[in-house]
């Protein structure tokens, strides 16, 4: 006699794929995966967090003045190979982070139906809809930022410029250089975009995480918020202040 066809009950499928599914995304690898690439994102965009808030503390020490302010800088190159190695890491952070965020938004577009993402964009917030535009853009911002203050290659002055104690004066090229209005300009354009990347990225961390609830998410968004104008304002307020002749 013939073999009878063999059946597979609903209960038993349901125990199956899961198991060929965990197999797929082992497969695939994190850099395939749109949660592996969260996870990515959320770890690294911590880190960069953590260093805007250590750059802005060390940038509002220009309101100390002069001495200070270049002593804290002299400080910074007393281990140039230190300083190198911290330079590397976050720039190889930031550089993981972007290609993380780009390779998400790709799979998150080719996964996404046409009639989803019109749905999706009209309740999404304008910040979420814009991370990797104001990521790019920032990214554009602090290659600028470091030709003028850290490699001086648009202002070659800079170079020998150097205080009474013969420190390199980055006092006075702070001054000199949001005494200009389209310098100080870029720099708050730019720092805005930091903020629209902020708000929603702080929030995304704890989505991310497991955290947000429908209950908590409110919270952790006015946290975020919170987080985003000290930042902001913390950054906003040094050419500010030099252009209305406070710091000079």
């Amino acid at each position: 006699m013939p073999a009878a066809p063999t059946t597979i009950s609903p209960s038993q499928q349901t125990q199956i794929a899961p198991t060929e599914a965990a197999g797929d995304s082992q497969d695939n690898g994190m850099w395939n995966s749109t949660i592996g690439l969260k996870i990515v994102v959320a770890a690294s965009g911590v880190l960069l967090l953590l260093f805007v808030v250590g750059h802005m503390v060390g940038n509002l020490q220009v309101f100390l003045g002069p001495d200070v302010f270049n002593a804290y800088g002299e400080k910074l190159r007393m281990f140039p190979a230190l300083l190198w190695v911290a330079r590397a890491g976050i720039a190889l952070v930031a550089i993981v982070h972007i290609v993380a965020t780009l390779r998400l938004a790709i799979l998150n577009n080719a996964a996404r139906p046409v009639a989803y993402a019109k749905k999706r964009s009209v309740k999404a917030s304008l910040p979420s809809r814009t991370m990797v535009l104001s990521g790019l853009m920032l990214l554009a911002f602090v290659i600028y930022h470091l030709a003028h203050y850290t490699w001086k290659i648009t202002n070659p002055a800079y170079q020998g410029l150097v205080d009474l104690h013969n420190r390199p004066d980055i006092y006075a090229m702070v001054i000199s250089g949001f005494s200009n209005p389209l310098i100080s300009l870029s720099y708050v354009i730019a720092m805005i975009l930091l903020g629209f990347h902020l708000s929603h990225g702080i929030a995304s961390v704890f989505q991310t995480a497991g955290w947000a609830t429908t209950r908590t998410l409110p919270k952790y968004e006015r946290a975020a918020l919170i987080i985003t104008i000290v930042l902001v304002g913390g950054y906003v307020s040094i050419p500010a202040t030099v252009l209305l002749g406070i710091v000079r």
